[in-house]
């Protein structure tokens, strides 16, 4: 299967498991976490990245990303993991 049997180029965002999942979700998640467990990284600027990983949680949940990939970090992984718990 290739990215556009899933998404065509044309559209922007579909559904699954009855859950809207905009194109590049899984893309700003590894951008995100990427700059949050950079230790490098700004205080303000690792905050918007955890709130916008934290926004983009229920869409990876629903495309069952976790469900095939594993959170090596742990920190990471906990902040993935507290939110299904309680999911948004």
């Amino acid at each position: 299967m290739r990215a556009e049997d899933v998404l065509a180029d044309q559209q922007n965002q579909g559904q699954f498991n009855g859950v809207t999942v905009r194109k590049g979700t899984v893309g700003a998640f590894l951008a995100n976490a990427r700059l949050w467990l950079d230790e490098s990284s700004d205080i303000d600027d690792k905050a918007i990245a955890e709130r916008d990983i934290l926004d983009a949680l229920p869409a990876l949940h629903a495309l069952g990303l976790f469900d095939i990939v594993q959170v090596r970090d742990s920190a990471l992984r906990e902040l993935v993991s507290a939110s299904t718990a309680c999911p948004g």
